[in-house]
């Protein structure tokens, strides 16, 4: 029996993505073992650009000594020496110390979560503050592998998309929704050729 790839498949599906594919090559989503980490990291990307963010995260890694910090010891960590000495603002320090409390007091059961159908996890992670659906689907596509997740929210995704189809402006959210269906069941996958396709995305996993 001849098994049919995801890159095989895409192509098949919409001549764009096989365009998308061909100059990109093979795919290599890399996803992060500790669910913990990942959500941390997605809260600190949010709304900045790679390098800001990769240079941020480093610098947050650094602090406790090269080792990724438990839930513990980042609510035992002063907000004030986060805010000047990692750089982030005083609201990611609270979505952080949100989640950290919230793993800590067992609200937020990450090894549970993982066994969830997507909706259910995007469900039980935007309760944290500054968890929304974007963040709960990075994690979906980041540390779970999901392979049909879709964040069409993304101003990544969305510039992809115009470039792709040579549009005026950004596409709607009805136009994303008509070509990502193209891309069932491998959305995820999808979702990185379209931010790699980006010269500014080069820094993605």
């Amino acid at each position: 029996m001849v098994t049919i790839s995801p890159l095989d498949i895409l192509s098949k599906n919409d001549v764009r993505m096989a365009q998308i594919i061909s100059s990109i090559g093979n795919y290599s989503i890399e996803c992060h073992k500790d669910p913990f980490e990942s959500l941390i990291k997605s809260i600190i990307y949010q709304q900045l650009a790679g390098k800001a963010a990769n240079a941020i995260f480093e610098r947050f890694i650094t602090c406790y000594s090269q080792s990724f910090p438990s839930p513990k010891q980042i609510l035992d960590t002063p907000p004030q020496f986060l805010r000047s000495n990692i750089g982030l603002s005083f609201k990611k320090i609270e979505y952080i110390m949100d989640l950290s409390n919230k793993i800590l007091s067992d609200e937020l059961n990450l090894e549970n979560i993982c066994k969830l159908a997507d909706e259910e996890v995007i469900a039980e992670l935007v309760k944290v503050k500054g968890i929304g659906i974007w963040t709960a689907k990075m994690f979906l596509i980041f540390h779970l592998n999901r392979e049909d997740v879709f964040p069409e929210s993304d101003l990544g995704i969305k510039r992809a998309i115009q470039i792709m189809y040579e549009l005026p402006n950004l596409p709607t959210v009805e136009f994303i929704a008509e070509a990502s269906s193209l891309w069932k069941p491998y959305r995820s996958i999808a979702a990185w050729y379209l931010w790699k396709s980006l010269d500014s995305f080069t820094t993605i996993g």
